[in-house]
């Protein structure tokens, strides 16, 4: 009787053992899939550049200087390895700002303004963006939950022993944390 009750207790022990470890693999898993969303919405807005600077282009001789940081930025996000997730987000975050500034260009051009193919490409540029932020937003929540798991009992014991170990959450860069400097003097 007592060899039954072990035996059962042992087939609880290892079940529960092959549980938590295939949940860990799957939690860090799904924290890769994650990142790899963010990959490709980066791919999307880098694929997207190249036709949006030859628009510009057609309409504005003047405007270099913000076409070639935009393209500059681009390529250096291409050249980053796969693993240098921070350094992306950081050049990501500069190459949305160099974007931004391409759309206020735009301002200053009605008829590029009024261009579909200006006005197409922006559109998705937009949802893409909106598309990355989302894709961090998500690898943030599975970075947390995964973090959270393997320092939980039981499965610190598990994460432990296979050398489960804290992913990264992608950082917000001081200045975005800033408070935007706005001009409110010319509403008077």
């Amino acid at each position: 009787m007592t060899t039954i009750i072990i035996i059962v207790v042992l087939a609880v022990i290892v079940v529960a053992y092959i549980s938590i470890y295939n949940g860990l693999v799957k939690m860090r898993t799904n924290a890769q899939e994650s990142w790899s969303q963010i990959d490709v919405q980066l791919q999307r807005r880098n694929d997207l550049i190249p036709n949006l600077v030859q628009t510009v282009k057609g309409y504005s001789n003047y405007e270099a200087k913000t076409l070639e940081k935009v393209t500059s930025l681009r390529q250096q996000i291409s050249e980053l390895p796969a693993d240098a997730h921070q350094e992306k987000m950081a050049v990501s975050d500069k190459l949305t700002g160099a974007l931004n500034s391409l759309y206020a260009v735009a301002e200053n051009y009605p008829d590029l303004k009024a261009s579909s193919e200006f006005s197409k490409l922006m559109e998705e540029l937009s949802n893409t963006e909106n598309k990355i932020a989302y894709s961090r937003q998500l690898y943030n929540s599975t970075v947390a939950a995964f973090d959270a798991r393997i320092q939980t009992f039981p499965a610190n014991i598990v994460a432990g022993i296979h050398h489960f170990t804290k992913l990264d959450y992608l950082q917000v860069p001081e200045e975005a944390k800033a408070n935007p400097k706005v001009d409110f003097s010319d509403l008077n």
